[in-house]
């Protein structure tokens, strides 16, 4: 069953042994664990009294609309307060969630300099325990590994 077939929140009901390859269970794309937490923080007030006590998984493709699943449910883009800047095309596409940095900025800088050091400074902040990625970033992760993926592929642009 594709659970983003539409974009409301539907109820998927698949085993609970699909649930456990750890893919997701839209795209089989990667996935990863996130906390009841960053679920209750990042979905529209609308949809909190649906979410349970159970274990949620945030989709890191970015060709699906799926977010966070569970066997029993998925809650695709269009359910969050944020956007997701890995599963969207228009700017502005966030790549740092905890002190606002976006693709543009990291663009703009490249363009300018030749280089950014946007990543840097990230990774100051993050040094000095002054990041909320699990408040602030929907997939509850650091975006330092993102945020570098996206630098490599500008750079290779700029070239």
């Amino acid at each position: 069953m594709n659970c983003c077939a539409e974009s409301d929140t539907l109820t998927v009901e698949l085993p609970q042994q699909a649930y456990s390859r750890r893919a997701c269970l839209t795209c089989n794309g990667p996935s990863h664990p996130v906390s009841l937490r960053t679920m209750v923080l990042m979905l529209k007030p609308e949809l909190l009294d649906q979410v349970e006590d159970r274990q949620y998984r945030f989709c890191g493709s970015p060709q699906c609309l799926v977010v966070y699943f569970s066997p029993e449910r998925c809650y695709s883009t269009g359910d969050l307060r944020t956007r997701v800047g890995l599963k969207e095309k228009d700017d502005p596409l966030p790549v740092c969630y905890c002190f606002g940095f976006d693709v543009q900025a990291l663009r703009e800088e490249i363009k300018v300099k030749g280089f950014t050091t946007i990543p840097r400074r990230v990774s100051a902040l993050v040094k000095a325990r002054l990041c909320a990625c699990e408040e602030r970033n929907p997939s509850g992760a650091c975006c330092l590994g993102e945020l570098t993926k996206v630098v490599k592929s500008l750079m290779q642009e700029a070239r």
